[in-house]
C-alpha cells in the first residue's frame, strides 16, 4: 500500500516534468515565431529594395526615353541633312538598345527626303524647260533683228540683249541638268577649242579669261560630247570669276593627255580651304546622289550640274590641287573616246577661238605639199592641199595622209641609206603666202566690233540691191 507521501512525491514529479515539456515546447514555438518574425522582417526589407530598385529603374528608363526623344532623335534627324552633327550617345546601358530605333529613323528619313527631292526635281525640270523653250525664241527673234538691221548703236544693243539671253538660258541649262534633265542641245562634231570658247562666251567678265591653245589642230569632240564640254567649262570659269579679284585673269590651258585632252582653269582667287574642296571633289565626282536640300540657299547648282554631266558622259573633273596663282585649279579630263578629228583646212575652228601654238610648228605646209594655183595674178600663189581619208582606220588625231605625187622631172634624186632604201632629205619649211596668213586679231571694242558688222551689213545688203537692180534691167 502506497502512502500518500510518496505519491505527492511522484505527483510533484509529474507536475514538475510536464511544466517543463511545457516551457520547453512554449520556448521551441517563441523562438521559432521570432525566425518566422526575422524572415518577415527581411522579406520586407527585400521587397523594399526590389520596389525602390524598380522605381530607379522606371526613372532611368523615363529619362532616356526622354532623352531619345528630345535630344537623340531631333540630332539624328539634323545629321541626316548636315553630316558634322554629332548625335548624343545614351544616358546608361538600358539606352542602348534605342539604336535600332535612330536606325529606323534614319532609314525612314532619308526615304522621305528622296521622295521629296524627286517631287522637286520633276516640278523644277517641267518648268525650266518651259523657260528654256522661251529663252531659245527669244534668241532665234534676237538673231533675225541682227540680221535685218544695220544700225551700229542698235547692233550693241542687240548683242547686248542676246548676252543677257544667253547667261539666262545658262542658269536655265544648268538647273534642268541638276534635276536629270538632257542637255537641251544635240551639236554637230565640233572643234575642242571652240566649246572652250562657247562655254566662255556665256559668262560675265569673259574678257578676262586667257584661252592657251596647245592641242593639235583638228583636235574634236564628237557630237553628243560637244554640249556638255562647254556647260561644264562655262561653270568651272563662272567659279574662277566670281571667286577671284575683277583685275586678274582666268587662264585655260588645253593640254594633251596620255588618256585624253585636259581643258585646266587656273584662277588667282581666295582658294578654298581642305574640308571646302573635299566637299566639292565629291560633288564634281558625281558618284554620291545629291539633293536640292544639299545645294544651300539660294542653291548653288554649278558644281552639281558638273557631277551630272561627269556621271552621264564619262567625264573626270579634278579640283584637289591648288593652283599655282594661289586660287583654285580645275582640270577637266576629256577622255579619246570622246575625241574625234576634223580636218582644219576643210572646216577651220572659229575665227574667235584661240589659235592653237603648233600651227606653226607641226602642221606648216612643207614645199611638197603645195602647189600652183593656175589663172593667179603672179602664178606663184601657193595654197596647202587638202588631205584626202585613207581607206583604212586611222587614230583620231592623226589626219589621212597625203596621196602620193611622181616627183618632178627636175627634182634631184634621194639620197639612199645603208639598205638602198630612199631617204627624204630634210628641206627648210616654206614660209606661208601673205596672203593666206591668218591675220592677228587686234582687240577691238564692242562699239567697234558693232560698227563694223553694220557696215558688212549695209555692203551686203547694197550688193544685193545693185544685184537685183542689174538683173532686172531691160538691156
Amino acid at each position: 500500500m502506497i502512502e500518500i507521501p510518496e505519491l505527492a512525491a511522484g505527483g510533484l514529479a509529474a507536475g514538475t516534468l510536464s511544466a517543463f515539456a511545457l516551457g520547453g515546447g512554449l520556448l521551441r514555438a517563441r523562438r521559432a515565431r521570432a525566425r518566422q518574425q526575422a524572415e518577415i522582417e527581411a522579406l520586407r526589407a527585400r521587397l523594399d529594395a526590389t520596389g525602390q530598385e524598380l522605381d530607379r529603374a522606371a526613372a532611368a528608363f523615363t529619362a532616356e526615353i526622354e532623352h531619345l526623344v528630345t535630344k537623340r532623335m531631333p540630332a539624328e534627324a539634323t545629321r541626316s541633312a548636315h553630316a558634322h552633327v554629332q548625335v548624343p550617345g545614351p544616358l546608361g546601358p538600358a539606352g542602348t538598345g534605342t539604336d535600332r530605333v535612330l536606325e529606323g529613323l534614319r532609314n525612314a528619313i532619308a526615304h522621305e527626303r528622296k521622295r521629296v527631292d524627286a517631287a522637286a526635281r520633276a516640278g523644277m525640270r517641267g518648268t525650266t524647260r518651259e523657260i528654256q523653250a522661251g529663252l531659245y525664241r527669244l534668241q532665234d527673234v534676237l538673231h533675225g533683228l541682227q540680221q535685218r538691221y544695220d544700225d551700229p548703236e542698235l547692233a550693241q544693243t542687240l548683242f547686248a540683249l542676246d548676252h543677257e539671253n544667253e547667261q539666262s538660258l545658262r542658269r536655265a541649262q544648268v538647273a534642268a541638268v541638276v534635276c536629270g534633265a538632257w542637255v537641251g542641245l544635240a551639236r554637230e562634231e565640233s572643234h575642242l577649242v571652240d566649246a572652250v570658247t562657247g562655254g566662255q562666251a556665256r559668262l560675265v567678265g569673259y574678257h578676262r579669261i586667257q584661252v592657251h591653245h596647245h592641242l593639235e589642230p583638228g583636235t574634236a569632240l564628237v557630237s553628243h560630247a560637244v554640249e556638255p564640254v562647254a556647260i561644264i567649262v562655262a561653270e568651272l570659269l563662272d567659279n574662277a570669276l566670281r571667286h577671284s579679284s575683277p583685275d586678274t585673269a582666268v587662264v585655260v590651258n588645253l593640254e594633251r593627255a596620255h588618256h585624253g585632252v585636259t581643258v585646266t582653269v587656273d584662277d588667282a582667287g581666295v582658294g578654298m580651304a581642305p574640308d571646302e574642296r573635299a566637299r566639292a571633289q565629291r560633288m564634281v565626282a558625281g558618284s554620291e546622289p545629291i539633293l536640292l536640300s544639299e545645294l544651300g540657299d539660294p542653291p548653288r547648282m554649278g558644281l552639281a550640274a558638273i557631277g551630272q554631266l561627269t556621271r552621264q558622259f564619262d567625264l573626270t573633273v579634278d579640283l584637289s590641287t591648288p593652283s599655282p596663282y594661289g586660287g583654285v585649279r580645275a582640270v577637266l579630263l576629256v577622255k579619246n573616246h570622246l575625241l574625234s578629228y576634223i580636218d582644219p583646212v576643210l572646216h577651220p575652228a572659229s575665227a574667235s577661238a584661240a589659235p592653237t601654238t603648233r600651227q606653226q610648228e607641226d602642221h606648216e605646209p612643207q614645199p611638197d605639199q603645195v602647189h600652183l594655183i593656175p589663172g593667179s595674178d603672179d602664178g606663184t600663189r601657193r595654197r596647202p592641199a587638202s588631205p584626202e581619208p585613207a581607206p583604212g582606220a586611222r587614230s583620231p588625231f592623226e589626219p589621212a595622209p597625203a596621196p602620193a605625187r611622181p616627183a618632178p622631172a627636175d627634182a634631184a634624186p634621194e639620197p639612199a641609206d645603208e639598205d638602198g632604201l630612199p631617204r627624204r632629205r630634210r628641206r627648210a619649211p616654206a614660209a606661208a603666202p601673205a596672203d593666206l596668213r591668218r591675220p592677228a586679231s587686234p582687240s577691238r571694242s564692242p562699239e567697234e566690233s558693232a560698227a563694223a558688222l553694220g557696215a558688212l551689213q549695209s555692203a551686203t545688203n547694197a550688193a544685193r540691191l545693185a544685184a537685183a537692180s542689174e538683173g532686172s534691167d531691160p538691156r
